[in-house]
C-alpha cells in the first residue's frame, strides 16, 4: 500500500503533533490531502478510471467538510493547516 503505517505516523506527528492523536482534525486534513495527490497522479494516467475519480470526490468533500469545521472552531489552526499544506482558502 502506497501509504504504510509508518507513513501515517509521521504525518500524524508532524500535522496531530503526536503520532497516536489519528483523530485530530489537522491530522486528517494532512492525510486526505496526501492521498488527493496520490488519487490525482494516478488518474492523469489512467482516464477512464472512474471508480478512482469518485472515491477522490468524495475524499475531496470530507477533507472540504474538515476544514470548514477547523474554520469554524478555531480559525488560527485553520490558517496554519492551510499554509502548511499550501492549500488554497476554500472557505470565503
Amino acid at each position: 500500500m502506497y501509504l504504510s503505517k509508518e507513513y501515517k505516523s509521521d504525518i500524524f506527528a508532524e500535522f496531530a503533533g503526536d503520532a497516536k492523536n489519528t483523530g485530530s482534525t489537522e491530522g486528517q486534513v494532512a492525510l486526505f490531502t496526501k492521498r488527493i495527490a496520490h488519487l490525482t497522479e494516478h488518474l492523469k494516467k489512467n482516464r477512464k478510471d472512474f471508480s478512482t475519480q469518485l472515491s477522490l470526490q468524495k475524499l475531496v468533500g470530507k477533507r472540504r467538510s474538515l476544514l470548514a469545521y477547523l474554520y469554524k472552531k478555531d480559525i488560527e489552526r485553520y490558517r496554519a493547516v492551510i499554509k502548511a499544506l499550501q492549500l488554497r482558502d476554500i472557505i470565503k
